[in-house]
């Protein structure tokens, strides 16, 4: 629900079409969603740098730096957390209709949240890539010690230990990162940009 009153939605002079056609090439958001230390972060990097040199215009939002600065007002509560996500996808939705292909890292553990900014874009715009990597695999890299310290009861409400993960219900793609490198993994994305005709 949106508090401000007494304003209008302006239309932007040069359209997300014309973006592309400049571009050469079609925008989207890969929407990286999967448990902490799956390899979000590192694919999403992965894919863009991959991106970058083929000429496309990118761009990495990515979850803990993020919260560094236009989401360091929220906690971790399962509201926070929504808000987040929230906040992201709109954020995500600006740079899509600027003409790039954004890729994004959060765990964002709920799969009414990731539905909420799905329906934010046009068909064909918004890819789940569901990082799909067993809790034990995860808890083995822990190079954050995050898990860790959660077992410990150091950090509440963490995602896999005592704060639930919901698995996307239908993803456009995933990775099963315990089984594939970064390389095959970033060429399972790019793949499916091709096939889709966004690069």
């Amino acid at each position: 629900m949106t508090k401000a009153t007494n304003i209008t939605w302006h239309a932007t002079t040069i359209t997300k079409s014309e973006r592309r056609i400049q571009n050469a090439h079609g925008s989207c958001v890969l929407w990286f969603t999967g448990l902490s230390g799956s390899g979000k972060s590192t694919i999403a990097n992965a894919v863009s740098v991959e991106l970058y040199k083929n000429g496309i215009n990118e761009y990495v939002l990515d979850g803990d730096n993020i919260r560094h600065g236009l989401n360091k007002d929220l906690g971790f509560s399962d509201e926070d957390r929504t808000e987040n996500i929230r906040r992201i996808g709109e954020v995500a939705k600006l740079f899509v209709d600027s003409g790039k292909v954004v890729t994004t890292a959060f765990i964002s553990p709920f799969q009414s949240d990731r539905n909420q900014v799905r329906e934010l874009f046009d068909e064909h715009e918004f890819i789940e890539v569901f990082v799909d990597c067993p809790l034990e695999e995860c808890e083995n890299r822990d190079t954050k010690q995050l898990y860790a310290k959660a077992r410990r009861g150091e950090i509440k409400g963490f995602t896999g230990i005592d704060s639930p993960y919901e698995a996307p219900e239908n993803p456009e793609i995933t990775v099963r990162t315990k089984d594939i490198s970064v390389e095959e993994a970033v060429d399972q994305v790019l793949q499916y940009l091709r096939e889709k005709q966004i690069i």
